[in-house]
């Protein structure tokens, strides 16, 4: 187990970074919900050439090592989102993204593989060396893709394998 999202304090150690940096006005937030998870949840909005909502941990070494997938518990809102692993907790650099796709109202098993990881920098690929799970310091989740409107998605978990 990398992230219990069920822990009361879950919701505390992750940092929202929104299109607000840009100029945009999307806005997210990470907190607890009722039932024992924890909900990224806000709304996208285009205006001023925006178009993204983000959060993620920062700092710490993740229990990745050894790992070939990332298993993600959750239920969502029937919209796409990505899971970006950082090797660096620059906000500014590249960083390994994968898309997953939820199912509106239904908890669901999203089985990753760190294969599968693109290295993007705003949005577009670069090269760069391969993926060292062992090196992974920041966990975040993405979302964007002109998925305009408001957002949640709930996490009970994140495991590797």
């Amino acid at each position: 187990l990398v992230i219990d999202f069920t822990r009361s304090d879950e919701a505390a150690r992750w940092r929202v970074v929104d299109d607000v940096v840009m100029g945009g006005v999307s806005s997210s937030r990470v907190v607890p919900t009722a039932d024992g998870a924890t909900a990224f949840t806000g709304t996208v909005s285009l205006e001023n050439d925006g178009g993204f909502a983000s959060a993620r941990t920062d700092g710490e070494r993740c229990a990745l090592e050894g790992a070939t997938a990332v298993l993600l518990r959750v239920r969502g809102d029937g919209k796409d989102y990505r899971l970006r692993l950082r090797d660096d907790v620059v906000y500014d650099m590249p960083s390994r993204q994968a898309t997953f796709a939820t199912v509106a109202g239904e908890w669901i098993d999203v089985e990753l593989p760190l294969a599968d990881f693109e290295l993007k920098w705003r949005g577009e690929p670069v090269e760069g060396p391969p993926l060292d799970p062992a090196a992974v310091r920041s966990i975040g989740l993405v979302i964007a893709d002109e998925q305009e409107g408001p957002f949640r998605l709930e996490l009970a978990a994140l495991r590797a394998r």
